[in-house]
């Protein structure tokens, strides 16, 4: 052995001897003499294998001129001095003898305020012989945790990226080396490392965060604070490498860190968040890293948990189907942590950055799912949370939240919840989004069991039907959610809505009612179809036919309170419009109603409405007010009651659009077949002079209604008019002929034409010559329209009346005949009363 190691010591000396020149060439000022000495040493040393022993005492002698050589102005030297050096640090076997000279060395060229190594590549292989000094030195390096901290502050900020990455590598290697003495100095990287977290190379952000774990699980935690708030919001990197250095992070404080306890509420968000990763493999990650803290938070408070372990392992009824419950250390560290979290959850929901807001949202359905029935306890701040949430801009944010609440109605008992929440949609906390509470009851109202849900029916239906809840907003929005709140109970309860459908049924009505988007209409009238087939009833008419009467009384109550602003006024016409022939069969209700709405002194817009309606009903009475046949007994009631004073004229113009929307109404009584000629005559002298009055209003459209009414009544009731009558009606037609509106001429044409057809032998026309001939000498007069569809109506017309007077009309014409202009329409009525003439004499 001693022979041997004399060998090698000869061996080394010959080395040395070899390179004795060379050496004292390093002391030259000319670059290229130093460069190739140093290309001779590291060839002659570590290129040529020689043996460990004799390369230690190689690497003795070399140490302090190599170490000299790293300030070499020339880069290429002090490159081949770092390649050497490294390669003798990597093969001698005592590689710590050289920590004195090296350590200090390194900690002046790069732990200095200012850099002294200008090459960035040089930078980084410095660093790279420094990481290797670690890991072949190992505790060696305690004494020098000084100037190793001094460098890594510096070169952690180092503007190469390369340089930070290989520091923080150098930090972990530092760490695992030397423990129990890197926690005395470790907060000190914790500035560098956040100042570089956010580096635009995703590669370096994973070395931060990875050096960061280090850090702080062999530092004083001291710095934690400081750190999570830039991890936070590196779970929102757009590279999943860093999301997921995140993950393990977290995941490996919330298993190993010393004081992980006193962090576990701020730690258990961050892994969290993760578990809704849009990358499976970070979802799956950091599920099973939640999985085995869980587990062993389970295996450390076994005592503290061992009657929960025994009786809390079957899962809750009604857990949500599909779902895996989480273990019970998991849900024990959620509910112990869940007071400091649902603050934190308050706060972020509101957070400028959607992606915060994202985050925080779907964080609280998965706190939820942990918290079970204890989040009872946090309902009020977790309610106010939601009430915000669901105004969010984002969709995302809103549809979390929605999942959260549906979590919240699943677990938190109806009775608690429903005492907040329907206090809260009676009283809407925010005027600018009052359907955010009914967005919540929705949601919870969908997470809720049907057996627990059954016993509250009444209690929701009723504060969903109050007023002030289902009438005083009008926003699509409100209504949208009014709506999915009543489709929500139809759904969880079904038949069990029986008991609560009057009230749900005016909800349904009143959104129809209040609708401005046909959309929302139509989904109205198909939860409508939905209420009825829980019931198991065979059609909308059964379901109103079971809820008329009070559906009636309802709008009663309030009938002498109503205005042009009134909702029920609304409800009515959807009530009446969509019970179709079942209205008919509760006159008895709705007659005091309409004649109390519609008397003359109650608001006019209102009335226009109301009549606007009627007249739809009316035209189609025998499948809607007459579907039963007691309409006509009504009939004159109403007309005399309802619409003969409200065709009193009164000045103004708002005055003139109630009578004409009365005439509309008027105009549908005498058409839809609900009143009978013996009706009619009964109220032919209070209904005639109003209609004539009407032929003089302002309005084209009411003296049109006019004109047609006059036409219908004539045709019910002409031949049993009284002459009398009769004669009061054609002067004011006449009048119209002249009218300003061609369609008010051509109706008055054919009022004309009808009064002349219903003159019966109680007509004596010698009686009533001057009648006759006023009648004539007019209907000639526009013979001569300078419209020809004028002439030829007035043309039949005057053949008609041929027959009630021939003679009298035969000398009218010919009085005439010569000043037309077209005297061929005379011709030809002159023909007419000669042909009328032979067959008489010829009778």
């Amino acid at each position: 052995m001693a022979a041997m190691a004399a060998g090698e010591e000869h061996a080394s000396s010959e080395v040395l001897r070899g390179l004795a020149r060379h050496l004292n060439c390093l002391n030259e000022d000319n670059k290229a003499t130093r460069k190739r000495a140093l290309e001779i040493i590291k060839r002659e040393t570590v290129d040529k294998g020689l043996s460990s022993d004799v390369l230690q005492e190689v690497f003795s002698a070399l140490l302090k001129p190599l170490l000299k050589c790293l300030s070499d102005p020339m880069e290429r030297c002090r490159e081949t001095a770092i390649t050497t050096l490294s390669e003798f640090i990597r093969c001698v076997p005592k590689p710590e003898e050289s920590l004195p000279y090296v350590m200090p060395c390194l900690a002046q060229r790069l732990g200095e305020k200012d850099i002294l190594e200008p090459a960035e590549e040089l930078r980084l292989s410095a660093m790279e012989m420094l990481t290797l000094t670690l890991e072949v030195c190992g505790k060696h390096l305690a004494p020098y945790l000084n100037e190793m901290i001094n460098i890594l502050q510096r070169t952690i900020v180092d503007p190469f990226p390369d340089v930070k990455r290989q520091s923080c590598k150098c930090t972990l290697s530092l760490a695992k080396s030397v423990p129990e003495h890197f926690h005395l100095q470790a907060e000190s990287l914790v500035n560098p490392l956040m100042q570089t977290i956010a580096h635009q190379h995703s590669r370096v952000r994973v070395s931060v965060i990875e050096a960061t774990g280090v850090v702080i699980q062999h530092g004083t935690v001291k710095n934690m604070d400081d750190v999570l708030s830039h991890l936070a919001q590196r779970l929102f990197d757009d590279s999943p490498q860093v999301r997921k250095a995140v993950t393990v992070v977290v995941g490996e404080w919330l298993l190993h860190m010393r004081d992980r306890y006193s962090y576990f509420h701020k730690l258990i968000p961050l892994l969290l968040s993760s578990i809704t990763d849009e990358i499976p493999e970070i979802r799956l990650l950091a599920a099973d890293l939640w999985k085995q803290v869980g587990t062993q938070w389970e295996k450390e408070n076994e005592e503290d948990i061992k009657d929960k372990m025994d009786f809390l392992l079957m899962p809750p009824p009604f857990y949500p189907p599909g779902v895996e419950r989480p273990g019970l250390g998991c849900r024990e560290l959620v509910v112990r942590n869940l007071g400091r979290l649902v603050p934190a959850i308050t706060h972020d929901v509101t957070d400028w950055l959607v992606p915060t807001r994202v985050r925080t949202s779907q964080l609280l359905t998965v706190l939820l799912l942990h918290a079970e029935d204890h989040s009872t306890q946090h309902l009020q701040p977790l309610l106010a949370t939601l009430y915000v949430a669901c105004t969010d801009t984002e969709r995302d944010v809103i549809t979390n939240c929605l999942a959260a609440a549906k979590l919240l109605g699943t677990f938190v008992p109806p009775d608690v919840f429903l005492k907040l929440l329907l206090d809260h949609v009676t009283t809407p906390s925010s005027s600018s989004h009052p359907w955010a509470h009914l967005t919540v009851l929705a949601s919870m109202l969908g997470g809720c069991p049907r057996p627990l849900l059954k016993p509250h029916l009444e209690k929701i239906a009723n504060t969903m039907a109050q007023p002030d809840v289902c009438q005083e907003y009008q926003q699509v929005m409100y209504l949208e959610q009014l709506l999915e709140s009543v489709d929500v109970l139809l759904c969880q309860c079904e038949s069990d809505c029986g008991s609560v459908s009057l009230q749900l049924l005016q909800v349904l009505v009143t959104v129809q009612s209040l609708s401005t988007d046909p959309p929302l209409s139509e989904k109205a009238v198909e939860s409508v179809h939905l209420l009825r087939k829980v019931q198991g009833l065979e059609s909308v008419m059964e379901l109103y036919r079971q809820h008329m009467g009070q559906l009636l009384d309802w709008l009663s109550a309030s009938v002498n309170a109503w205005s042009s602003y009134s909702p029920q006024r609304l409800q009515l016409h959807v009530i009446v419009t969509q019970s179709g022939p079942v209205i008919g069969e509760f006159l008895s209700q709705l007659m005091p109603l309409l004649r109390s709405c519609l008397q003359p002194d109650r608001d006019t817009e209102m009335r226009m409405s109301v009549f606007m309606m009627l007249a739809k009903l009316l035209l189609n009475a025998a499948n809607t007010l007459d579907s039963q046949g007691h309409f006509r007994d009504e009939s004159e009631r109403f007309l005399c009651d309802i619409l003969l004073p409200n065709l009193v004229w009164q000045a103004g113009r708002t005055a003139a659009a109630v009578r004409t929307s009365a005439l509309s109404c008027l105009l549908a009584l005498l058409h839809g077949g609900a009143i009978t000629p013996g009706q009619l005559l009964c109220v032919e002298e209070k209904l005639l002079p109003l209609v004539l009055s009407a032929l003089d209003e302002d309005s084209q459209m009411g003296r049109l209604y006019a004109c047609r009414s006059l036409s219908a009544i004539i045709k019910l009731t002409g031949t049993s008019l009284h002459p009398e009558a009769l004669n009061k009606i054609y002067p004011e037609l006449l009048k119209h002929l002249d009218d300003s509106s061609e369609e008010v001429r051509s109706v008055s044409l054919q009022a004309l034409g009808l009064w002349l057809s219903s003159l019966t032998k109680d007509y004596n026309p010698e009686f009533y010559t001057a009648h006759l001939q006023l009648l004539f000498q007019q209907l000639l007069l526009h013979l001569d329209d300078s419209d020809s569809s004028v002439q030829d109506h007035v043309l039949e017309i005057l053949k008609k009346g041929s027959s009630v007077h021939p003679a009298l009309l035969k000398k009218e014409l010919e009085t005439v005949r010569d000043k037309q202009r077209s005297p061929v329409y005379c011709d030809q009525l002159l023909q007419h009363i000669s042909s009328l003439q032979k067959e008489t004499s010829a009778e």
